[in-house]
């Protein structure tokens, strides 16, 4: 096993629960959050101030941040559209936020209710808030490849909003394969340029596993030059205002192809654990396929996750 500097965050409590039809309660979501640090998940998206009567299971996010110490707030991230949800989430205790806006002028539109041009102009005030809030905010890009609507998104248009000034005290770019259409040599182009164009800033991608490309098109973007991959746990997911999305990349199966120095395969058995008993509450089902392998490799690879009996005789 390699050590590699790129890190993990997990996104489940956010991007997967959003089109859930069981919302979870406070409670249940604190104990996710402990249990996925517990195991050495090193950040968590744990929710969003997007309108609850749009996405109902983000309902209950103020009472997450308030639910959870110091020391678990300064491992996660919350999503913000706009200067005020910033406030709201910095009150609650929040000191990480994901300032997100589309591309697309058309489905930012249908996301946050207002073309792109207003939400990058509004994105000072934000900063502005998270700065006095003593947080760090990121610059989040959604439908950076492909729009639902107007379909491909030129590479142009991401680096202008990469580039303008009004997004300046961001740290890092989030680019996002909302619709997991991306190709590994359209995110090879995109997050390299990315680099080059503002490379004071860390890059995180985001990716979907429409199309069956979540893990070839993050380990694309490790190449090219990000830091940092999203995933959530049994490929959970999808955008409520994006038709044709569906779960983003698997926590389980980034983690397999990663390999970081913390992952031992009992730690990798507990986040397996872990994805089945919340997918199984969800009545969801598992799109992992390192989960779904996990359970049926045969038990002398050490990955594999054997009943206590198996184990006990090894």
């Amino acid at each position: 096993m390699t050590s590699t500097p790129v890190t993990l965050r997990d996104v489940t409590l956010r991007d997967g629960l959003q089109l859930t039809g069981k919302p979870l309660s406070t409670d249940r979501k604190v104990a996710i959050v402990r249990e996925l640090l517990s195991l050495g998940i090193p950040s968590l998206e744990i929710g969003s101030l997007a309108n609850p009567a749009l996405v109902p299971p983000m309902a209950n996010t103020v009472e997450v941040i308030e639910s959870l110490t110091p020391d678990e707030l300064a491992r996660s991230w919350v999503w913000v559209a706009t200067p005020r949800h910033v406030e709201k989430a910095a009150r609650a205790g929040a000191v990480n936020f994901q300032y997100c806006l589309s591309a697309s002028d058309r489905h930012n539109q249908a996301n946050i209710g207002r073309p792109t041009e207003d939400s990058l102009a509004a994105m000072p005030a934000a900063i502005e808030h998270a700065r006095s809030a003593g947080g760090r905010i990121q610059l989040c890009v959604a439908t950076a490849f492909t729009c639902p609507f107007d379909g491909l998104v030129q590479q142009e248009t991401v680096l202008r909003i990469a580039s303008d000034p009004r997004t300046e005290g961001a740290e890092d770019i989030v680019l996002c394969d909302t619709l997991g259409q991306a190709t590994p040599a359209q995110v090879t182009s995109l997050v390299s340029a990315v680099a080059t164009r503002s490379p004071a800033r860390r890059i995180v991608y985001h990716g979907h596993d429409t199309w069956g490309m979540g893990v070839a098109n993050s380990l694309a973007a490790v190449a090219a030059g990000a830091s940092e991959l999203d995933g959530a746990l049994g490929g959970l997911g999808g955008c409520p205002f994006a038709p044709g999305a569906s779960g983003n990349a698997a926590t389980e199966d980034l983690l397999f192809a990663l390999r970081p120095d913390w992952l031992t395969p009992d730690t990798f058995g507990a986040v397996v654990a872990l994805a089945d008993g919340l997918l199984a509450e969800l009545d969801e089902p598992n799109r992992s396929r390192a989960g779904q392998a996990a359970h049926s490799s045969t038990t002398a690879f050490e990955w594999a996750v054997a009943a206590p009996d198996a184990r006990e005789c090894r």
